[in-house]
């Protein structure tokens, strides 16, 4: 490749790293006020289930985006990548916004619905990379992808937190519509960030499928596509060794999304009922101390621990060392909220940032070892992921609700602990992993 090619290439990762970025830091956006937001509106409508309807608002983000993701893939063979990138940021613009403006509870569920149905930009930009990529330089370019998630997630429950409510903050903001929706400030950040993101996409993002590659590709099918999805799942849980992982990915997912439903309930909770009190600012900012954590983790930490210890040696500590953090949210208490929170969080994200490139280095041992195809056994982790990401957050508001209210051997405690147990099941499960020579004879 010449240095005029290579100039244009380094161009267009800068330009999707900048795309993927932004598209994730106005979802982390919504992090910090999600539970506020759905509290306010089941307040306005005397519904006493909070819990319940945070579950299903976050929910219906991962059960669209998993509904959908086929017929963005299938479109984007069709059509390219560049339209269904820019599709997705127009969808993302429309849908920050209705979020803001939500009035009731069941239209906050149809946005955040839309919102993930839209949102195919990281499957797309993945195929991106694919389609500019040689296989010797996959790997450290999807890296892109994970440092886009670091970074938005960092920075985006943090901006999230710190503009929610402004008109409690700051006097200019009294009396305009951003006092009558509270969460709308934050909103239009993320759609005003959609349209810089579309922008960029418009002008300076070319093209990266061929047209002849294109008009090959086979028509749409998105049954089909769900068929296939849920075929290679099932085949792939039977396998040993490689089934075994995905078990052990789905049931860390689940406890860990568990997680994503209650934590902001139990932050908010008024301190006489034995929570924290805590503002969407101050969660926003919790937030942003577990994307930093997972940015050092994942950027500075997993290189020199792979060297060191095996991808079957660290799974499981990853497992112990979430389900510890977890375990012990609950146990803050409102004079030392921040000694306990800030080093609970960064235990917890400490142990997902070791968990995800461990699991998927692991697997990709397994598979290679055994001559599975590497693509369909990755398409079945994200598939196994994507089920736990639809019922933890559900899981989550349920049981809370049941529990809130109650004494004894049952209470806000329970949720937390339902995960710490979830993730003593899951490291069991682990430590019966075989190691990568084992995996092969076992076949």
């Amino acid at each position: 490749m010449d240095e005029g090619n290579k100039k244009a290439v380094r161009g267009q990762l800068l330009i999707l790293f900048l795309v993927t970025f932004i598209d994730m830091i106005g979802f982390g956006i919504v992090i910090p006020f999600l539970t506020y937001l759905v509290d306010d509106l089941a307040t306005e409508g005397g519904i006493e289930a909070v819990g319940l309807w945070v579950g299903l608002v976050m929910t219906a983000y991962p059960m669209a985006q998993f509904l959908s993701a086929p017929l963005w893939g299938g479109l984007s063979d069709r059509i390219g990548r560049r339209p269904i990138l820019m599709i997705g940021l127009v969808g993302n613009t429309f849908c920050f916004a209705l979020f803001g403006l939500a009035p009731t509870l069941f239209i906050a569920i149809a946005a955040r619905f839309l919102a993930g149905f839209f949102n195919g930009n990281i499957a797309v930009a993945r195929a991106y990379i694919g389609d500019i990529s040689r296989p010797e330089q996959m790997a450290s370019r999807m890296g892109l992808i994970g440092a886009s998630f670091g970074l938005g997630f960092t920075f985006g429950p943090f901006i999230g937190g710190e503009l929610s409510a402004p008109a409690e903050r700051w006097e200019i903001f009294q009396g305009t519509l951003l006092e009558t929706y509270p969460y709308l400030l934050p909103c239009l950040v993320a759609s005003a960030l959609s349209i810089v993101s579309l922008l960029l996409a418009r002008t300076r993002l070319p093209e990266s499928l061929p047209s002849q590659e294109r008009q090959g590709a086979s028509g749409l099918d998105w049954l089909g596509t769900m068929r296939s999805s849920f075929s290679g799942l099932f085949s792939s849980l039977r396998a040993p060794a490689i089934g075994q992982l995905l078990w052990v990915t789905m049931f860390y997912s689940f406890g860990f999304t568990i997680m994503h439903a209650v934590f902001i309930l139990f932050t908010e909770m008024s301190p006489a009922d034995g929570g924290l009190g805590f503002t969407e600012a101050q969660n926003g900012r919790i937030f942003a101390v577990i994307g930093l954590t997972g940015i050092v983790v994942q950027g500075g930490l997993i290189r020199p621990l792979s060297k060191r210890f095996s991808s079957r040696s660290m799974l499981p500590i990853a497992v112990v060392i979430t389900g510890i953090g977890l375990g012990a949210i609950p146990y803050a208490s409102v004079e030392y909220a921040w000694l306990w929170l800030l080093p609970t969080c960064i235990v917890i994200a400490s142990g997902s940032g070791i968990f995800q490139p461990t699991s998927s280095s692991l697997l990709a041992s397994y598979a290679q070892r055994n001559g599975r195809e590497l693509g369909s056994v990755m398409g079945a982790m994200e598939s196994a992921s994507a089920f736990a990401r639809i019922l933890g957050p559900f899981t989550g508001g349920l049981v809370w609700t049941l529990t809130v209210s109650e004494t004894g051997w049952f209470s806000y405690h329970t949720v937390f602990q339902l995960c710490a147990v979830i993730m003593l099941v899951t490291f069991f499960m682990a430590i019966r992993l075989p190691s990568d020579s084992e995996a092969t004879s076992s076949f």
